[in-house]
């Protein structure tokens, strides 16, 4: 296996799709309070296999959420017809090395079962989005001074120097759309895994709003040990349909 591929090392080859439901807290067994999110882990169908060989990487590409008939191109149909699947709602693809990628096949199903109590998890979410903002809101500036009279209290500043460099440098912080973007929380822990439910407890707060598709990889500061991938039921489809 490749050296950056160890257990708990960095780049672990591991991910799975899900769907954030909300949040609540529960009890440990010290009896403290735990804030929670509830994520709906698969079922995840394998729908595709990238090889070295065939496309000059190692990869496989997972599915999750089955879309509307009406709503699916014949692209994707066809795509999904290769792994006898209906189209996905939320498709990734994940990078695995060559000794890994031989526990997956194509059609394969993968769910919270996979997951243990104690794993250590990157997630990856679309943030909620707010609007367009000022620069207070999006970026905690200060505003001017509410001793004097003038127009100026949320302003920005100003946002340029004078005829050199005669431009506004990029990154300059500004106005613009406040969140709606691709977010990654990472080393959150799994609580509680409730396999027969496809549900995981996630301690904290996952990016997005309810009902937003996630992607759960394994922690890049490591705390997620190696595991076999089980031949788990082929063929399964997401509990919810929609588009």
């Amino acid at each position: 296996m490749d050296p950056r591929f160890k257990s708990g090392r960095p780049g672990y080859p591991f991910a799975l799709l899900g769907r954030k439901l909300g949040m609540t807290q529960v009890f440990n067994e010290a009896g403290d309070v735990v804030p929670v999110t509830v994520v709906e882990v698969g079922p995840c169908v394998v729908l595709q296999k990238k090889t070295q060989a065939s496309d000059g990487y190692n990869a496989i590409q997972l599915g999750f959420a089955d879309r509307k008939k009406q709503n699916v191109t014949k692209p994707q149909a066809g795509h999904a017809a290769r792994s006898k699947q209906v189209a996905k709602r939320f498709v990734r693809e994940v990078r695995l090395d060559e000794e890994s990628i031989n526990q997956y096949q194509v059609g394969q199903s993968l769910g919270a079962s996979l997951l243990k109590e104690g794993d250590r998890l990157d997630i990856i979410g679309v943030s909620k989005g707010k609007g367009y903002a000022g620069v207070m809101k999006r970026w905690n500036f200060r505003g001017q001074k509410s001793s004097h009279n003038h127009e100026f209290f949320r302003h920005g500043g100003s946002i340029g120097n004078r005829s050199d460099p005669g431009k506004v440098f990029k990154l300059k912080k500004m106005p613009g759309q406040l969140g709606n973007e691709r977010v990654t929380v990472q080393n959150l822990r799994v609580f509680k895994v409730e396999a027969d439910k496809n549900v995981v407890l996630i301690r904290g707060a996952v990016p997005g709003a309810i009902n937003g598709f996630v992607t759960l990889k394994a922690s890049t500061k490591g705390g997620f040990e190696a595991r076999s991938i089980g031949a788990e039921t082929s063929g399964g489809t997401s509990g919810e349909a929609g588009a």
